[in-house]
């Protein structure tokens, strides 16, 4: 039976009295074995109430699982060491050992436990930038790509920029890179990243080894690259974070119930929408609004060069006035806005990337929207001479469709006449484009007679009857107020009158069998 602390007190005062166990048994009334027990456990500085632990059938092997453990650093199974305790001689059972493994793993990992310092951060000094897997949207030729998220955040102001780009080449960082910074409004001095090819070319005892072209870069815009250790994410935990909050806002899965991209700027308005998001809203461990904090710490970023770095974005070429450019005697398209401007192209795999600097242009063009500095433009499968790689999709206002037939023309006014013509309604258009498509004779007076037309009865209505005239190929001189007229004579009909079975004077069609026969009918 268990004691009470009032009848362990007394057995611990008649041992101190006695100072033998039998003794101070026959004064307490209890076993001289419980005596030297709670006298044990006191010696020992154990608690003397509360359940005590029992010895168990593993205890003799605590001290190889121990070892186990502190070998494979906390990750053995617990399955492995009842197999190896097993051919030690143990003969437990297997909810044993993994009740023992248990405790050991806790033992080890609270001693083992990393702690974290918190980032104290200083106005202009860090930046961190990290890839994340985006979408898949339609690239060249309609064909679904993936893509991939740049994303970058400002350390102190906790201002992020996330860029959609479609691979993570030397090439693409520079230009993100350059993007990143002019949307900061200057250079931090140092930036934080992983260990991508791009940036470590290697690691010798432990040192990052960086790449010669990267360096430059960094000595162009005035900051150093700092890598993260090998494999260890969370030494740079506010991209990580950044990435993470990009994805789940961006890549359409079931918990945001996102739709597909159709186009690869659709992605890149969702992208501007959510910095704009994130950005405007206060954070929740600095209280600050990032788009007013980023203002307080450009007076502590390095000055913007003026012109982008430009070692690894390829080759230049002029954009001539057809809007192309000449890479290994091949024609490849441009959008619009760029004719005379010079552009930087270089070989992905089998495509051909097209750079170009947005701020050196004269003037923005609509489809840059907010994109500023280098920015990839346009992007083509690699072709050979003679096979010129056009997208009509740059050539908007081309009187020729993608699918190679002519566009229809627009209608123009010239005159007053024209322009009172015209704004009869889009069936004045179509009347038009029809009726000069067919040789119509005298169309300015037939243009005439229906804008008088109109006086009487309605703009509304001769709109439709020229819809209709055209539509019916009927271009004569009585034909527009023939269908006015009986638009108006039916307007008043409310629909078609449907003769059944039940309102019909036919009894039926049996007298009708023979029509048509031989030897039946008038004459036979």
């Amino acid at each position: 039976m268990k004691k009470s602390d009032r009848d362990i007190m007394e057995i611990l005062e008649a041992y101190d009295t006695t100072g033998n166990a039998h003794s101070a048994a026959q004064l307490a009334g209890v076993d001289p074995k419980t005596v030297r027990r709670y006298v044990a456990a006191r010696d020992a500085g154990m608690p003397l109430t509360g359940p005590s632990r029992r010895p168990r059938i593993i205890d003799d092997y605590m001290p190889k699982i121990e070892e186990w453990v502190e070998r494979s650093k906390g990750k053995v199974r617990a399955d492995i060491v009842h197999e190896r305790l097993v051919d030690l001689g143990f003969d437990g059972t297997e909810r044993t050992t993994r009740r023992a493994v248990a405790d050991v793993k806790a033992a080890w990992q609270a001693g083992h436990r990393r702690t974290y310092r918190p980032w104290i951060t200083e106005p202009g000094l860090w930046m961190q930038f990290d890839w994340g897997d985006g979408p898949k949207v339609p690239g060249p030729g309609g064909v679904l790509r993936s893509t991939l998220l740049f994303c970058a955040w400002l350390a102190w102001s906790r201002y992020r920029v996330v860029i959609p780009v479609w691979d993570q080449t030397l090439p693409t960082l520079i230009a993100c890179l350059d993007a990143t910074v002019r949307r900061f409004g200057g250079v931090p001095t140092y930036a934080l990243t992983d260990n991508p090819r791009t940036v470590s070319i290697d690691h010798i005892a432990g040192i990052p080894v960086r790449h010669p072209q990267i360096v430059e870069t960094a000595r162009h815009y005035g900051m150093t690259v700092h890598t993260c250790i090998p494999y260890d994410p969370e030494s740079k935990g506010g991209s990580e974070a950044t990435v993470k909050i990009a994805k789940a806002d961006l890549v359409p899965t079931d918990a945001n119930l996102l739709a597909d991209y159709v186009s690869f700027a659709e992605l890149e308005a969702a992208c501007e929408r959510f910095c704009a998001t994130v950005n405007g809203r206060r954070h929740r461990e600095s209280a600050r609004i990032p788009t007013e904090a980023v203002a307080e710490e450009r007076a502590r970023l390095h000055t913007l060069p003026a012109s982008p770095h430009t070692l690894a974005l390829g080759t230049t070429r002029s954009v001539g006035t057809d809007q192309t450019i000449r890479f290994g005697s091949v024609r490849y398209s441009t959008p619009p806005g760029l004719v005379g401007s010079e552009v930087w192209v270089r070989v992905a795999g089998t495509e051909l990337v097209v750079v170009a600097d947005l701020d050196a242009l004269p003037r923005v063009p609509d489809w840059a929207e907010n994109r500023r500095g280098l920015s990839e433009v346009a992007r083509h499968l690699l072709s050979t001479p003679g096979n010129p790689q056009i997208d009509p999709a740059h050539y908007p206002d081309h009187p020729q469709d993608p699918d190679g037939s002519p566009k229809p023309p627009v209608p123009k006014a010239r005159s007053a006449a024209e322009a009172r013509f015209l704004d009869l309604g889009p069936g004045a258009h179509t009347w038009l484009i029809a009726a000069s498509a067919a040789g119509t004779v005298r169309i300015r007076a037939k243009m005439t007679g229906a804008v008088e037309l109109a006086a009487f009865v309605g703009a509304a209505a001769v709109d439709a009857a020229l819809a209709v005239a055209a539509e019916a190929g009927r271009f004569a001189d009585g034909d527009l107020p023939a269908i006015v007229a009986h638009h108006t004579a039916t307007a008043a009909e409310t629909g078609l009158v449907v003769a059944d079975e039940a309102h019909s004077v036919q009894p039926g069609t049996a007298a009708w069998a023979g029509f048509g026969a031989a030897g039946t009918g008038v004459g036979s």
